[in-house]
């Protein structure tokens, strides 16, 4: 029988540094980063950073060195196996995205289409 089970989605620790630096700058200690995918963007769907107190009861939980993502049910299904970073480049910085489930990415990496099923 084969294992449909989607892959887990990983949280790099360049990442989870971020998330507590700025869980100890903004002094919330139960502050965790929110992902969300929403239609829009160049490539019709969007990735979604933001901080969030009060993850909601359905929200998948993805904990790291004391560091915590959030993610919506909906947005789940599009970042399955997906590793969430933090870069920090010479033309800027921020949390990124490495999915597998994506056709095609915009130039920025913010936006992406899914991959057909």
């Amino acid at each position: 029988m084969m294992n449909t089970t989607p892959a887990a989605t990983q949280l790099t620790g360049k990442a989870a540094r971020r998330i507590l630096d700025l869980r100890k700058r903004e002094g919330k200690p139960g502050l965790a980063l929110r992902l969300a995918v929403d239609s829009g963007g160049c490539s019709g769907f969007r990735y979604n950073f933001s901080l969030d107190e009060n993850p909601a009861e359905g929200d998948m939980k993805i904990e790291k060195d004391g560091a915590l993502l959030v993610i919506d049910n909906i947005s789940q299904a599009f970042l399955g196996g997906a590793v969430i970073d933090y870069v920090s480049e010479l033309s800027g910085e921020g949390f990124q995205v490495q999915n597998p489930n994506t056709d095609a990415a915009c130039g920025c990496g913010a936006s992406f289409s899914p991959k057909n099923q």
